[in-house]
């Protein structure tokens, strides 16, 4: 492929509002194969709350993800990524123009919680899917660790469901939890697990991340639960980290390091130009050791 086709493939980059909610999407429209590993009984909607920046605490990113339950399968995703990645998918294969591509990624706005977990694939395994600008595919395959939960005495009612309290310390971050034995899963957000029904709502001590749960559904039609992460670059937890501080800490060199050919152009949402973006605020879900 010639420089100048990933030229006009590649140099995507959208700024929202400042600096600070700077992101940088790049991706050349490859199609990625999707994997049937299992089939969803239950569909779970969450309003997911993060604050990326703890020195502007005031700035709270809202974000839709779907959590799909199988047999001793579940899959945690953002609805937001999922409609972008499908849009794009469509303009790519429409050979669309690079204006009409960069309207869609303001339209339908960019994730922030990009990451995809699946619980349970393989078996006895968590694994990680994310993508860094849309170039550096990335999959972290690790044990199922489940939290060590203190269940509470206290009781909610989410979504009319009656839930009990618990509390454990997990991944660097102290969580409570809400959950409903009425719906006897032993599932929830993220890597959230272990409780003796659905987790309906998880908040972090800190207040940095919450799902709450707005919506869920019983699947009585085949609904494939689809992994995409067979060809995406396998690497440890630590080496996974390592990727994505170094994305955070100098975006655009980040990508014109891996893509040499590529040229970034930065501008802010008036489509000025704008400086790169160094040392973007990063807090991330789940904290190294």
């Amino acid at each position: 492929m010639s420089a100048r086709i990933i030229f006009f493939n590649l140099c995507l980059a959208i700024l929202f509002a400042s600096q600070a909610k700077a992101q940088i999407i790049v991706s050349d429209g490859t199609k990625i194969q999707n994997d049937t590993i299992g089939e969803a009984q239950i569909l779970v909607q969450y309003e997911t709350r993060c604050i990326s920046n703890t020195e502007k605490p005031e700035n709270v990113t809202e974000e839709t993800m779907m959590l799909e339950v199988g047999k001793n399968l579940s899959k945690f995703y953002s609805y937001t990524k999922y409609v972008c990645d499908s849009v794009l998918a469509v303009d790519f294969a429409n050979k669309a123009s690079q204006e009409t591509i960069n309207e869609h990624l303001k339209q339908y706005g960019t994730s922030k919680l990009s990451e995809r977990t699946f619980r349970g694939y393989p078996a006895g395994k968590v694994t990680t899917l994310d993508e860094i600008a849309g170039i550096s595919r990335l999959r972290c395959e690790e044990p199922d660790e489940r939290p060590q939960w203190k269940i509470l005495a206290e009781n909610d009612s989410i979504l009319s469901y009656l839930c009990g309290k618990a509390e454990c310390q997990f991944k660097g971050r102290t969580w409570t939890a809400w959950f409903t034995t009425e719906i006897p899963v032993s599932e929830g957000p993220w890597k959230l697990c272990g409780l003796p029904g659905l987790i309906l709502k998880a908040v972090d001590s800190e207040g940095h991340y919450s799902f709450t749960a707005t919506g869920i559904e019983q699947c009585h039609t085949d609904r494939p639960i689809l992994f995409d992460g067979k060809k995406h670059e396998p690497m440890n937890r630590k080496a996974y980290n390592k990727v994505h501080e170094r994305y955070y800490a100098d975006p655009v060199g980040f990508i014109t390091g891996s893509m040499p050919n590529v040229t970034i152009k930065v501008s802010d949402e008036h489509g000025n130009a704008t400086k790169n973006p160094k040392n973007v605020p990063y807090n991330p879900l789940e904290r190294g050791e």
